[in-house]
């Protein structure tokens, strides 16, 4: 980018919003995933029309751009792996309406997500989608990746609340996609091509939001188990009878790196915990509440339930504990291949085994932890990246995770996406005929493949 072209995006956006330091560039080289790609500036739009500007403008110039939320990505999605812009919406951070007659939000890209969520409480209203990252991670970036959560199991992911978007086309055009309604079947369904897209079709400045009402009451539950292949067939043994609105699993190893978080000594006979939360009516969760405590007192495994009202201090304990693993993994190795597979939940079982297996076969430091209620699993491989050994045996062993996940009818990916870090495996489990058809859309909507190219297809 030469300095004429620098001066026209400065026009677009103000010099101040536009920066091309070392400091800078390397501030947004990077995400979640810890690899690094600088670009070559970094552009901060205002508004829906700067953004339309800075895609006109760059399609002229074929020069990339990477939108991006809060860089806490997983998968690379977010890095700018062929230079060019780097986009950051955050000045887009408005919560434009609450609509508490229709339960709707309509809301900027760089709302954050935890924000919102405050927002609609304050009238009586829910925002569900919540992934761990929420109290920093974006709306926009989490329609992008499509992201999920502990509450998926009951409420669903993101996707289930995007009833409308604005999207600027990589050449500056805007669309709006989708309806303020409940129902909307007018013409194709673009809002759900979009959610998902990982920023590589268009650029999300504005989403119209499905809110619900809040839930009156909840109730969380530790259930400390005395192996983990057992918690796992807890699992489909709850949700037989109950529909929790959060059942999230950790194995002993991630159990033995958060324990300093628990107010609370862990029999040294603990394999594994389940985390169970119900939501609803005060009286359905005092019911149902009961009701779970007698039937877990009386399971085969179960070393001991705890139960704490939501709100408390021993709530946001067991969630601090939840939400500590992956920062805490770093204890064991200096590095880790995080994936995010899932399966039907009724197989977990035989994944878990699978893992055990295959962490002994290899050598290798895995452990895993994640949404057990919709099969969900994070599966950690521990690596030292200057350990080439480790590294040779760490690829090998995600190569054989994806082949058994597929095996057992699942998907490679729940909510961390493509990005860069799955691409290569992609066709594992898509067809040659069904990617074809993925392509020809990126080829429409975005003919110069400047939108965060490099990422899903290699």
């Amino acid at each position: 980018m030469n300095r004429s072209s620098k001066e026209r995006f400065k026009k677009i956006v103000g010099h101040d919003n536009f920066c091309d330091t070392e400091e800078d560039r390397l501030s947004y080289s990077y995400d979640g995933t810890g690899r690094e790609y600088k670009p070559e500036a970094v552009i901060f739009p205002g508004s829906a029309a700067e953004v339309a500007a800075i895609m006109c403008l760059a399609s002229e110039l074929l020069l990339p751009v990477v939108p991006r939320g809060a860089g806490s990505g997983m998968t690379g999605g977010s890095l700018p792996v062929q230079g060019g812009l780097v986009m950051p919406l955050t000045r887009l951070n408005r919560i434009l309406e609450i609509d508490r007659q229709n339960q709707l939000a309509v809301v900027e890209p760089g709302v954050i997500t935890a924000d919102l969520q405050n927002a609609v409480k304050r009238q009586n209203l829910f925002y569900p989608p919540d992934p761990a990252s929420m109290k920093f991670c974006t709306v926009g970036g989490n329609a992008a990746e499509c992201a999920g959560g502990p509450s998926a199991v009951k409420y669903g992911v993101t996707r289930d609340y995007v009833r409308g978007l604005q999207v600027v086309l990589a050449d500056g055009r805007t669309i709006n996609t989708g309806v303020r309604t409940a129902k909307g079947v007018v013409g194709y369904d673009l809002t759900r091509i979009f959610v998902g897209s990982e920023g590589t079709l268009g650029v999300i400045t504005k989403l119209v939001l499905k809110l619900i009402a809040q839930p009156e009451s909840k109730s969380t539950f530790m259930v400390l188990v005395d192996g983990m292949i057992r918690a796992a067939e807890l699992v489909t043994e709850v949700l037989e009878s109950y529909l929790p609105c959060t059942m999230e699993y950790m194995d002993k190893t991630a159990l033995e790196i958060v324990k300093d978080k628990l107010s609370f000594e862990l029999p040294e006979e603990a394999g594994a915990f389940l985390l169970i939360e119900l939501d609803g009516s005060r009286d359905s969760v005092e019911s149902d509440s009961a009701r779970l405590v007698k039937f877990l007192d009386d399971c085969r495994g179960v070393l001991g339930v705890r139960r704490a009202k939501a709100g408390t201090a021993e709530a946001e304990m067991l969630w601090s504990a939840r939400r500590a693993i992956s920062p805490a993994s770093f204890q064991l190795k200096p590095n880790k291949i995080n994936e995010d597979v899932v399966v039907p939940r009724s197989l977990i079982p035989e994944l878990v085994v699978f893992v055990e297996k295959l962490s002994s076969e290899l050598g290798i430091l895995i452990f895993t932890f994640g949404h057990a209620g919709d099969g969900n699993i994070h599966v950690n491989i521990m690596l030292d990246k200057e350990n080439s050994e480790e590294v040779v045996r760490s690829e090998k062993a995600k190569k054989k995770l994806f082949k058994k996940v597929l095996s057992l009818g699942g998907t490679l990916s729940g909510e961390h996406g493509v990005g860069l870090t799955k691409a290569a495996y992609l066709p594992m489990e898509i067809d040659a005929v069904t990617l074809d058809v993925m392509k020809g859309l990126k080829k429409y909507f975005d003919p110069k493949n400047i939108l965060n190219p490099g990422k899903i297809f290699i």
